[in-house]
């Protein structure tokens, strides 16, 4: 067997070999982790705009039914009004857009509580406006909610619901 000498820069060799594979692998951890962590971020902040982008379109739509169903003329009752029902056949269309894209089940449960109170003024079973406030505040909250979790939506945005 050889002597200290010349076993001992072997295994001293040998040693920062070890220590470097160990040092490379544990630095390739950290790459890692930290790729993982912005595929992460990025993917969150694509899911984050395609939620607001139907939860934008829904508004839209769910403003003209709105407006189409409070503003008829008195004199037209129910009767069948077209244009009316388009808008609400687009509004169940973005509601079937945030059922699929939401994250969450208290805004598809939500939308679609506020669908159908929208569906309901379309059709002339809802005198007032205001009945649709507290649908639309808890449409609101829970859409504020999947969007950004976790934060608090600031106080006096809607008021509160009846």
């Amino acid at each position: 067997m050889g002597s200290w000498g010349t076993l001992g820069p072997a295994l001293l060799s040998l040693a920062g070999v070890a220590l470097g594979a160990g040092g490379s692998l544990f630095g390739q951890y950290l790459v890692s982790r930290a790729s993982a962590r912005q595929l992460e971020i990025q993917e969150s902040a694509a899911h984050r705009a395609e939620l607001k982008n139907v939860i934008l379109k829904f508004l839209s739509i769910a403003s003209q039914v709105e407006k189409a169903a409070f503003t008829r003329p008195p004199n037209r009752g129910t009767a069948a009004d077209p244009v009316l029902d388009q808008f609400v056949d687009d509004l169940w269309l973005a509601q079937a857009e945030i059922d699929l894209a939401a994250r969450s089940e208290p805004l598809r449960g939500a939308t679609y509580r506020y669908a159908a109170c929208l569906a309901e003024a379309a059709r002339g079973e809802m005198a007032d406006v205001s009945a649709l406030r507290g649908p639309q505040v808890q449409f609101m909250d829970a859409a504020y909610d999947d969007l950004w979790p976790g934060q608090r939506r600031a106080a006096g945005d809607f008021p509160a619901p009846p």
